[in-house]
């Protein structure tokens, strides 16, 4: 150039954006070849020789100048999300999926990613998702028969192993508001033989539910709102049901404390909770309820104190279908059938139904506590307490 001055960097990669646009790839290929020498370290000089390849259809030069690009800069998303797409063309879905995985991870989020990249990004995690499927599917077939692994606990384990190993499930772990207690099993539903009193609980299914609709019809003003938060409070995912009626309770014990006026009213239910091995803590627990939900609405995912209670679920009022979710499993109440679930994993309740929804509610200690442990956990959270003088 006149007076000695070379032409920069960007000025290279104008000339063969304008040679793409007049239809000369050669000349815009030489184009960034003269950036390149001027900037051998630009990981978008690489970029912009990846694409005039790929415009091309000189795929195995686009792919070798996006893995260029790539050792300059691996955090670099357009690089990730194009080499995806090479590699889609070039070796199949499968090999592709393993690039995308990685550039979704970097994506930005949605009000941040640009327009032309939303197509793209959409077909990466479509990719992805149908690999794992696809995985996940062809594991299944190769494990065999989940029932041959032994018990339903075993099945259950060996299923949810092959999700997460596929990566169609996430992993849940406890997440107590209040204690975690190390070394105990983070199972969501817990294994029936491990509560040999279910049986007397579900018997007197038609009992609690002959107490209950007493309660419906002569202490519905008693039910209040389970979500109570104060106004100074973050309600985060409660927003909806803070203060609702939509999920409300009537409460035979709460935090250690039993409702004598309740359970009065209910004389069977109380009788049966005390012949129960309920989690007794001081301060803590038992609680002991009949839970409300209305008609179409859902109890958002959330987790509860401390692992080494568990909660037990009786459903009394079914009017349609009702569903819930411990970590990665999903059932339906079935009349007559309790559950035992850790309410420290993730969990949420539907009621899909065009009524109101009522199950009975009540914690136990967990089962793979000690007799000892238990009466030195109960010391251990009053001692915190009064440390804190509450």
């Amino acid at each position: 150039m006149a007076g000695g001055q070379s032409t920069s960097p960007q000025q290279h990669l104008a000339d063969a954006v304008a040679a793409m646009q007049r239809g000369d790839p050669t000349g815009a290929l030489r184009s960034v070849e003269e950036a390149e020498r001027a900037a051998p370290f630009d990981p978008h000089v690489k970029m912009q020789k990846a694409l005039i390849h790929r415009v091309s259809g000189a795929l195995p030069a686009a792919l070798a100048a996006l893995d260029e690009a790539l050792s300059l800069d691996p955090y670099n998303f357009l690089a990730l999300l194009s080499k995806g797409a090479v590699v889609e063309r070039l070796e199949g879905a499968r090999v592709a999926a393993r690039i995308y995985e990685n550039a979704i991870k970097l994506a930005p989020a949605e009000a941040q990613l640009p327009p032309n990249l939303r197509s793209p990004l959409a077909r990466a995690r479509q990719v992805v998702e149908e690999t794992r499927q696809a995985l996940a599917k062809y594991l299944a077939d190769q494990v065999g028969a989940i029932d041959g692994a032994g018990s339903e606990l075993a099945q259950k384990r060996l299923e949810e192993a092959i999700g997460v190993y596929a990566g169609v499930r996430k992993v849940y772990q406890h997440e107590p508001l209040l204690l975690h207690y190390p070394r105990l099993p983070a199972i969501p539903f817990y294994p029936r033989e491990l509560f040999p009193w279910l049986p007397e609980l579900e018997a007197a299914t038609e009992a609690i539910q002959g107490e209950l609709r007493a309660a419906l019809a002569t202490r519905m003003d008693a039910f209040a709102p389970y979500i109570q938060y104060p106004p100074d409070a973050p309600v985060n995912q409660w927003e909806e049901l803070n203060h609702s009626r939509r999920w409300s309770s009537l409460f035979l014990w709460k935090d250690g404390v039993r409702n004598e006026a309740v359970c009065a009213a209910c004389p069977k239910t109380a009788a049966l909770l005390d012949r129960l091995p309920m989690a007794h803590q001081p301060g803590f627990a038992p609680t002991a309820m009949f839970s409300a939900l209305d008609a179409h609405t859902r109890i958002p995912p959330h987790t509860g104190s401390t692992n080494v209670r568990l909660l037990c679920h009786l459903p009394l009022v079914l009017p349609g279908p009702a569903r819930f979710r411990v970590g990665n499993e999903t059932r339906s109440w079935a009349m007559g059938q309790a559950w035992v679930f850790d309410d420290t994993i993730e969990h949420e309740a539907w009621n899909d139904a065009d009524e109101l929804r009522v199950i009975l509610i009540f914690d136990v200690w967990n089962p793979y506590l000690e007799p000892g442990e238990r009466e030195r956990i109960n010391a251990m959270m009053a001692a915190r307490n009064a440390f804190y003088g509450s």
